[in-house]
């Protein structure tokens, strides 16, 4: 039993108007995949792990991954597509392949990019040969891959915590199905509402019911998988919104009725789905005046796994302007780690950071300060967090110990020459600082950061910034994204229903 493993991944912010280049890109390929996503808490190393579980063969072709932002070039998509097929073509007989796809990727030329590297790869392979297919829970899941998988697994946990799980569930899935235990049906409803990004945290209220209904489904012997994708509302596409996928044993109208009861369970809880976050200046002011610490500060509209720019300068400049000390604040910002690079470990210096991609996340900020270290910005992560990956490079690196008042505990810039989401603390131990000790930590965030952070926070608070990851929908306009409770273009959809 030979089966193949591979993927292309990517979460397209398409309010972004940086598309996202091959060079982003990165890419493992055969055995180097292997011996990368081996060991990796990742549906890439469950797919892995799959092979001595379940005794197949592994053929892996290619695994490319990078950091979400605007949408991928025509050029890179194309590159991606069409080495993962050619080799697909040069892969010996398979009976089977399983298939990592985000869920959100949107390329130059096609909205559901996704659905278009399902239907190449369905293309290349035959109508026969089982494909299994998995899905991040921010997918915007697409009636194309649907029908052209034989199965789709979507993460259950935001922070996602489970994309090995998955991917050991998908291999068994597509083993079943070889062996002809199974014969899989599948089915996806789409309730017609936005589930806010705020919302989506699985282990609270109310995403952690609807994910114990998903989890109770399976237990059921007839049900395959039973998922719910939160969606990502940050891709202005006709796919966009939230959604319920149901796998049955050779039960298409079970699977149907599953996957309604599913997304019956979203529809109810749309009331409950309101939110009103401070903004910057009520949240330093909470921050300061805070007896619990660290304070962690959240940079919603600057929400680096969400595709922003992450260097957005407002949560800086209004620390700086109401005289908070102890503070943590890390700026993508190549051209001020330069300097700091020419300044030398030690030396002090004024300049100017952050605000350098677009206008839409503060203006370039005037700080002076002394360059603490010098760190090639590789660090490793052990546990499991959100991501999946055990390696991280947010490329040269610079920490600035700021010029301030008079304090205990002293502020820091961290500057990066690339972006990199805050989904480990080893992004800030690598280069010496204690985040326990510190005041107060922004991370340019949503939920993500929790399962690296919540361990040490002593206050948590969301902030309603703007940026190209702001949590009011109002702030955007969408033009291909369907009518959904809870867009401002859909203001009178409060009673729809969806059929």
């Amino acid at each position: 039993m030979r089966i193949a493993v591979g993927g292309i991944m990517h979460e397209s912010n398409t309010f972004n108007h940086r598309p996202t280049p091959l060079e982003a890109f990165r890419v493992q390929r055969g055995h180097e995949l292997v011996s990368w996503w081996r060991d990796a808490p990742h549906e890439l190393g469950g797919f892995i792990a799959g092979a001595e579980s379940y005794g197949y063969e592994l053929m892996p072709t290619l695994m490319a991954q990078a950091t979400p932002g605007g949408i991928v070039t025509r050029e890179a998509f194309e590159r991606l597509t069409e080495e993962l097929l050619e080799r697909l073509a040069r892969a010996p007989h398979l009976d089977g392949l399983l298939l990592a796809l985000h869920g959100a990727m949107v390329s130059e030329v096609h909205l559901d990019a996704d659905g278009e590297v399902a239907r190449r790869v369905r293309e290349q392979v035959g109508a026969e040969i089982p494909l299994v297919v998995t899905h991040d829970y921010h997918a915007n899941v697409s009636e194309q891959v649907v029908e052209l998988s034989t199965a789709l697994i979507i993460y259950k946990s935001y922070p996602h915590l489970d994309h090995r799980e998955r991917g050991l569930q998908a291999a068994s899935v597509i083993v079943r199905t070889i062996k002809r235990e199974i014969k899989p049906a599948q089915a996806l409803v789409k309730p017609p509402m936005l589930l806010n990004i705020v919302h989506q945290n699985t282990n609270v209220s109310p995403m952690n019911r609807v994910m114990a209904a998903a989890r109770s489904l399976e237990e059921q012997p007839a049900i395959v998988a039973a998922s719910v994708a939160g969606g990502y509302q940050y891709a202005d596409v006709p796919e966009m919104g939230p959604a319920a996928v149901v796998v049955t044993d050779g039960s298409p109208a079970l699977a149907r009725h599953e996957a309604r009861r599913l997304a019956d369970h979203l529809w109810t809880i749309r009331q409950r789905l309101d939110f009103r976050l401070p903004d910057v200046v009520e949240a330093v002011q909470k921050a300061m005046t805070s007896e619990r610490k660290p304070v962690i500060l959240v940079d919603m509209g600057d929400n680096i796994g969400g595709g922003s720019s992450g260097d957005s300068t407002f949560i800086l400049r209004e620390l700086l302007r109401q005289g908070a000390t102890g503070w943590v604040v890390a700026l993508a910002d190549a051209e001020a780690v330069a300097a700091c690079v020419r300044a030398g470990v030690g030396a002090a210096l004024r300049l100017h950071v952050g605000g350098v991609r677009d206008k839409l996340h503060g203006a370039p900020v005037e700080v002076s300060g002394r360059v603490k270290c010098l760190h090639d910005g590789r660090y490793e992560e052990s546990e499991v967090r959100h991501d999946g990956q055990r390696y991280h490079d947010q490329g040269l690196t610079a920490l600035l110990e700021v010029d301030g008042p008079p304090a205990e505990i002293a502020s820091f810039l961290l500057l990066t020459s690339r972006r990199q989401t805050p989904f480990s603390l080893q992004q800030l131990l690598s280069v010496g600082l204690e985040p326990e000790r510190q005041h107060v930590l922004v991370v340019k965030a949503a939920i993500a950061y929790r399962a690296a952070y919540e361990r040490i926070a002593g206050t948590i608070i969301e902030i309603d910034t703007p940026g190209l990851t702001a949590v009011n929908p109002a702030r955007f306009r969408f033009r291909r994204a369907p009518a959904l409770w809870g867009l401002p273009t859909s203001a009178n959809a409060e009673e729809a229903k969806y059929g």
